[in-house]
């Protein structure tokens, strides 16, 4: 018998969990400008850099010389990577863990966060969203069935609202995501601030998720405090990190979590049902990062801090058409539009087709986000130029 979803003339099914949500507006205006041709980007977060050297040589050799290289690791991760995942945190961050049971190496940061959302979100759960936020949370508590609740950012500053959030919280509140420093934003909020959240984690007994996968990128300030470094708050704290942004190994899907033994436990159900294990050569390509030098991280942070300049001056050039926040950390900037009051997806894809130039609508990255356009800076400094040469071409035309 032909089985009801073939049968001629009939209506494919979903369920439910995959009919709410959407792929990221980080994904869909590349393709739009695949259409357009000729197009220059200030969208996709994906730095220019390349995957260092020594990087590349060192898991060349070993998938030449260890036959391992090309199997399955442990589900957990390679015993060697996880120690030294350790000790990089208790070095850099004051972050103590037992990489035998609280340390998680995972398919990038993503899936990271995709096993600790559905390990602590059920059906019906609130998860607290500081918005504008990062699109893919909503979309991972919407997929774990659970209801994101929007808590805007402070306007002037996109710092956080202590006080909402505390409000914000009901009996259903399972969880508050941090994405510190942030993206879409640039933010870096201030510890403070971080750790009354932590403190209210604690009394009403939410996780916090704090998604640091841009922890190595601050200008001119320290970077900010870890919630997982103090002991108090262990066991209310899922950690996510990432090696793509920091070593420009974003195709290579790798990344990790921390969680306290009786979390991790059951995050690794999730990540058993869904990945089995990280990429072992990807993992050999972390352990090479974390274990060789670290001038490369130097060098691109220096180019970042050379870009953040050029962009937050063409920004500047173009006042009266766009306003924004100074990032103080990431790569991006929100810029808000001040010629039209239009949907940002509509004022994204009019760029597109008019100036030649790729961003991400604002209102993807949640109802605080709606009148800006997300500007990634990670691209090479001639790209751009010329994506903002553009850019006020077009400006000029509009007004």
């Amino acid at each position: 018998m032909t089985p009801s979803c073939l049968a001629p003339d009939s209506a494919l099914t979903f369920s439910k969990r995959v009919a709410q949500i959407h792929v990221s507006a980080t994904k869909e205006m590349p393709v739009l400008a695949s259409r357009v041709g000729n197009c220059v980007s200030l969208g996709q977060g994906v730095p220019s850099f390349s995957a260092p050297v020594h990087i590349i040589d060192s898991v060349c050799r070993m998938l030449r010389e260890n036959p391992s290289a090309s199997k399955y690791s442990l589900q957990a991760g390679m015993t060697e990577l996880r120690h030294h995942i350790s000790e990089t945190l208790l070095r850099e961050k004051k972050i103590q863990v037992d990489p035998d049971k609280e340390v998680l190496v995972t398919v990038g940061a993503m899936e990271g966060l995709m096993a600790a959302i559905l390990t602590v979100v059920d059906r019906g759960d609130e998860v607290i969203l500081p918005s504008p936020t990062y699109a893919s949370h909503i979309e991972q508590v919407l997929l774990a069935e659970g209801t994101p609740v929007f808590v805007p950012l402070r306007a002037t500053d996109w710092g956080l609202e202590v006080d909402q959030i505390r409000n914000a919280v009901t009996e259903k509140t399972r969880a508050i995501i941090l994405c510190n420093p942030g993206n879409p934003t640039g933010a870096v909020f201030d510890d403070a601030d971080v750790l009354a959240l932590c403190e209210l984690a604690v009394e009403e007994g939410i996780i916090i998720i704090s998604d640091e996968t841009y922890d190595f990128m601050t200008y001119g300030i320290p970077m900010p405090v870890s919630p997982a470094s103090l002991p108090r708050f262990r066991k209310q704290v899922i950690s996510v990190f990432s090696f793509s942004k920091k070593y420009a190994l974003t195709g290579w899907r790798v990344g990790y979590i921390t969680a306290c033994e009786q979390l991790m436990a059951q995050i690794m159900k999730a990540h058993d049902a869904s990945a089995i294990c990280a990429p072992t050569p990807s993992q050999y390509a972390a352990l090479a990062a974390l274990s060789g030098p670290q001038t490369c991280v130097k060098e691109m942070c220096r180019a970042l801090t050379a870009r953040k300049k050029l962009c937050c001056r063409r920004l500047d050039q173009m006042a009266g058409i766009f306003d924004y926040v100074e990032p103080r950390g990431a790569f991006y900037v929100m810029a808000r539009y001040l010629f039209t009051d239009r949907p940002s997806r509509d004022v994204a894809i009019q760029i597109l087709n008019e100036a030649g130039v790729i961003t991400i609508p604002g209102g993807s990255f949640g109802p605080q986000g709606e009148g800006h356009l997300r500007i990634s800076f990670g691209g090479e400094e001639e790209e751009l130029n010329e994506a903002f040469d553009r850019m006020e071409k077009w400006a000029g035309s509009i007004v």
